[in-house]
């Protein structure tokens, strides 16, 4: 049987059809969104969890829809074989039989205020032309038409207004003007589109909270706010031609700051009961798209990377990276899995906790990434001003964004609590990078002349100190891991005066871990063996071990042998955020 074609980047549904694309079935959302009657709903999902190809769906079903000769387009076609099928004609009478506004707003990520609005309003424009064949209808009268037109062409009456601006003052004035009459648009258009097709209107909103995003970055989020404000209550709350509208973002926002008054609004996020199978795969889900494509025996690597994520009570996959995995695996079977979700944005929020970390804060971090859980309290409604005001708000943010997922919940009167964890490996390899990233930081920051200090002296409790205060400003994440020790401890030795480093040189009858070999002959070079170890009270025996491999392997005469005046050997033996240095004496080790 020949495999489907994988759509990688597409959001379209109708594209997913006609290409004859691997599609998941989630066309029960249309039933499941009629049956809560709700007049504006707002989907919050992380990124990348399918929110576009839902909206795509929805809309593909219920718009009414014309060609160019004014035909009405059948959408049965698209839907055929499809579990909405099954639902009974009191749903399915709903399908074509609406007229629908979409609006992308992802677009919008500009660098000022006006930059961004222009870019809204382009879409705004974009949607308005969508639905051009309103100005030959007969159901409008002069005065709709020439509104519609005006709007239709603001993009071109703004650019002939611009030149003839006479003061800043007067283009400010102008400015003005256009944001509350784009603000204002959305509820224009579905009060024309309801008197042409005597039908009321559908709007649909995705990704409504990018522009505010970025605007807080920016520093213009109070206009954003603003026209928001504007452009949700006109639409969504003060418009009689509104049969129901669906939007979607990643994070809720207050309803003070964006949906005042809006009392018919129904939010549905991750912590919500219904809707959870409908962003993201489900196991059934995911292991049919498996076997579909050859990689059933995946089924255990794939839930270990990308599953782990709760919605309601519904289990679900990310399905961006199960999507990718699949595509890059059908042909290479032998493929390592890859952080694909994680690779699609830059992450800045899990660094953000990171560099700010406080030693508290630390240590939770340590805990997640052990595989271990926190309980913190988590607020739904927040606004970007406030993710950094406070520790609570950081974790809110993490968790409805899909970097921690629920284990369990409870209330204290209208606080909750809920205990998490990191989902799966891609999320925590985020969490991992970032320390590490962060770490390095520290490292190339210190100052180490007193370590190059105490290596010229020998001084090993010098080494010791100055080591262990080090990684006292990390986590615990690493215990037992000997190569994050070597590497630190050569990440810390780059930079020796007039020395260079090796590391796992043969030297002898073996690889020692790190030598600092001199750049003249005359200098000695100075040998390191690592050794890591899981318990304190075993800092010394590991630290006899690595003085006796430099004995047994003969790490010394190799580095003699090379030509070199002197060797100096240390051991050094780490437990958590502690190290222990020795130095090699004779040949008894000692």
């Amino acid at each position: 049987m020949e495999r489907k074609k994988i759509g990688i980047g597409y959001e379209d549904y109708r594209e997913f059809i006609d290409g004859n694309m691997y599609y998941v079935d989630k066309t029960l959302l249309i039933r499941d969104l009629l049956k809560t009657g709700e007049k504006v709903t707002l989907f919050t999902r992380p990124r990348r969890f399918g929110k576009t190809l839902a909206l795509s769906m929805l809309r593909t079903f219920f718009e009414k829809e014309l060609d160019r000769d004014g035909n009405v387009i059948d959408k049965l076609p698209y839907f055929q074989g499809k579990k909405i099928m099954d639902c009974g004609e009191d749903i399915l009478s709903g399908m074509g039989k609406y007229p629908v506004i979409k609006l992308s707003l992802k677009s919008a990520k500009q660098p000022d205020f006006r930059s961004a609005f222009l870019m809204l309003r382009g879409q705004i424009i974009g949607e308005y032309k969508r639905h051009q064949y309103l100005m030959n209808s007969e159901k409008l009268n002069e005065t709709e038409k020439i509104r519609f037109d005006n709007i239709c062409k603001g993009d071109v009456k703004w650019d002939e207004r611009m030149a003839g601006f006479s003061s800043e003052k007067e283009e400010s004035r102008a400015f003005g003007l256009e944001l509350v009459q784009y603000g204002d648009s959305l509820r224009i258009l579905s009060e024309l589109l309801e008197k042409h097709f005597g039908s009321k209107t559908i709007i649909f909103i995705d990704e409504y909270d990018v522009p505010l995003e970025n605007a807080w970055h920016r520093g213009f989020y109070d206009e954003m706010v603003d026209f928001f404000r504007s452009l949700f209550e006109s639409a969504l709350k003060t418009n009689d031609a509104l049969e129901f509208a669906v939007v979607t973002g990643c994070l809720r926002i207050s309803r003070e700051s964006i949906f005042t008054g809006l009392n018919h609004l129904d939010v549905n996020s991750i912590l919500s009961s219904n809707f959870g199978e409908y962003f993201g795969f489900t196991p059934m889900e995911t292991e049919e798209m498996l076997r579909a494509y050859g990689l059933g025996e995946k089924v255990d690597e794939v839930r270990e990377w990308y599953d782990g994520y709760l919605f309601g009570e519904v289990e679900v996959y990310n399905p961006w990276s199960v999507i990718k995995y699949v595509r890059e695996h059908e042909s290479d079977p032998h493929r390592f899995a890859e952080p694909y979700w994680a690779n699609t944005s830059s992450n800045d929020i899990v660094r953000e906790l990171v560099v700010n970390a406080d030693e508290k804060v630390r240590e939770e971090l340590n805990q997640l990434i052990l595989g271990e859980n926190i309980e913190k309290r988590i607020h739904e409604d927040i606004t970007y001003g406030d993710i950094y005001e406070s520790e609570d708000n950081l974790w809110s943010f993490l968790f409805f964004t899909g970097y921690l997922r629920k284990v369990s919940e409870r209330r204290e009167g209208r606080d909750i609590y809920l205990t998490m964890r990191i989902p799966n490996e891609e999320v925590a390899g985020i969490y991992s990078n970032h320390m590490v990233s962060w770490f390095d930081g520290v490292i190339k920051k210190a100052d180490r002349k007193r370590l190059y200090g105490a290596i010229a002296c020998h001084d090993t409790d010098g080494i010791a100190d100055y080591v262990s205060g080090l990684l006292e400003q990390s986590i615990s994440t690493f215990d037992s891991q000997e190569g994050f020790y070597h590497g630190f401890l050569t990440s810390l030795l780059y930079g020796f005066p007039a020395y260079r480093v090796q590391t796992n040189r043969e030297e002898g009858i073996g690889r020692p871990d790190i030598v600092l070999y001199p750049n003249r002959p005359k200098d000695p070079a100075y040998l390191f063996e690592v050794k890591a170890c899981k318990k304190f009270n075993q800092m010394e025996d590991g630290l006899n071990k690595a003085l006796d491999q430099i004995r047994d392997r003969k790490y010394e005469e190799g580095v003699l042998n090379d030509g070199y005046a002197g060797c100096v050997s240390f051991g050094i033996c780490f437990c958590r955020k502690s190290c222990i240095a020795g130095l090699f004496k004779d040949n008894d080790g000692k």
